[in-house]
């Protein structure tokens, strides 16, 4: 992660960021709230939920990669 986050900087890849501060922001904020969500329900879940969810996410994120023009 450093040696990326150094290559990003030396090349003003984090530019689009400032840029884009509002969109930043929301990200953020639903990275964080949804680390909060998952450390809640990880008491309440048994390991059967999430990891097939988790599944289905990344299959549904996969396929809307392929699928991008």
């Amino acid at each position: 992660m450093l040696v990326a986050f150094a290559r990003y900087s030396r090349d003003g890849s984090f530019a689009v960021l400032g840029a884009n501060l509002r969109f930043t922001m929301i990200m953020a904020a639903g990275s964080i709230a949804g680390a909060v969500l998952g450390v809640l329900l990880l008491g309440v879940l048994s390991e059967l939920v999430p990891i097939p969810a988790l599944a289905v996410i990344l299959l549904v994120s996969a396929v809307k990669l392929a699928r991008h023009d």
